[in-house]
């Protein structure tokens, strides 16, 4: 069988390729911020659920109506679920903006399905209330069940969306409009490319940006918020050559995915591929008496072991084999994923490798 292996840098050559600054970066202190509310979805079709805090929701939910409940009495509010409501408060949304809301059910509500969110407070990790949530649910899953239990589920039924189902109520600060300068974080740290981000800039405006270290570039920025938005917007635009990553090999143990860096380069090794199959047939022999005789009925194991070895191939690699030759070898003597997780693990041990091997 032949086996494909993914590659880091498809194109083994010395191409290379720019990137722009921000598509590489963060700037810091402009981010995400998350919310997280309580609250009930009502007009559920039969779907909702019958737990303590259920109840105590909806009572306290009548109660600020002004309608109280007896205290002994037990509502029926299998249209209700008891849900909790989360979102994502992206940098410089302003109040009486909207965001998208995500609704799961908390207890043991069976769908979500045509449902409505009532007036829900999202709070932030602070305490403050950032936005209010309300209206209907999108929900894609589907779910049924017949009387003897048999059940089936498509997707998830308990979990639905709301587009825009947010009004921002509070802006979330942001020192973006702060200090003298801005900071930008790269997202995959690397000495050489925070130097190679620094020069780029400066080669724009001379003497403004410096590394601080592998994730972070200070770049001076004029103090007006306007100018600092343009100057921003120019040097975001720019682009430069990120370094290339380390010599590394992925292995993922569970979904026989391998990934292998353009980087990784073997010494000399020789690889011997070859295997032993055992197959196990057991089988049951009924021995059962005459109906008038008093004998027992016996039963007795009968099995069989086949073993059989495939024919042992081997290849030598040079030292400085690239990684084109390496999956050109692999291939030539059809290594299945986990023949080839071995072999790798194999090489590795003997320091063939110059490079690193990572199993997730």
């Amino acid at each position: 069988m032949k086996i494909t292996l993914i590659l880091s840098g498809l194109i083994l050559s010395t191409a290379s390729y720019a990137q722009r600054i921000k598509d590489a970066v963060d700037v810091a202190g402009v981010r995400t911020n998350q919310l997280i509310g309580y609250g009930l979805v009502v007009g559920l079709p039969g779907t909702g659920e019958q737990s303590p805090f259920t109840e105590q929701s909806f009572k306290t939910m009548l109660s600020n109506f002004g309608i109280t409940m007896p205290e002994n009495l037990k509502p029926k509010i299998k249209n209700v679920a008891a849900v909790a409501v989360h979102a994502e408060l992206n940098a410089f949304k302003k109040p009486g903006q909207t965001i998208d809301v995500t609704v799961s059910s908390m207890g043991s509500a069976q769908s979500l399905r045509g449902g409505t969110l009532l007036q829900t407070i999202l709070m932030g990790i602070d305490g403050n209330a950032y936005a209010v949530a309300q209206g209907s649910l999108v929900v894609s899953g589907l779910g049924a069940e017949g009387l003897d239990g048999s059940k089936v589920v498509v997707n998830t039924p308990t979990v639905g969306r709301i587009a825009n189902g947010a009004t921002v109520e509070r802006e979330v600060a942001s020192p973006f409009a702060h200090g003298d300068h801005i900071t930008l974080n790269l997202r995959k740290t690397d000495f050489t490319t925070a130097k190679r981000l620094a020069d780029t800039i400066n080669d724009l405006v001379p003497g403004v940006a410096r590394a601080l270290d592998a994730a972070s570039v200070q770049v001076d920025a004029p103090r007006d918020i306007s100018d600092r938005v343009g100057f921003l917007s120019v040097i975001e635009n720019l682009e430069f050559e990120p370094a290339k990553g380390s010599a590394k090999i992925i292995v993922n143990s569970r979904t026989g995915t391998i990934v292998i860096g353009s980087e990784v380069k073997l010494l000399a090794a020789a690889v011997t591929h070859g295997g032993i199959t055992v197959n196990i047939n057991e089988l049951r022999d009924v021995s059962q008496p005459n109906a008038f005789a008093e004998g027992e009925t016996v039963v007795t194991n009968q099995s069989t072991i086949n073993v059989t070895q495939s024919d042992a191939r081997m290849f030598v690699f040079e030292p400085g084999v690239t990684l084109d030759t390496l999956v050109r070898a692999i291939n030539g003597v059809g290594a299945g994923p986990g023949d080839v997780m071995a072999i790798l693990e194999a090489l590795d041990q003997a320091g063939a490798i110059r490079g690193e091997l990572i199993i997730i």
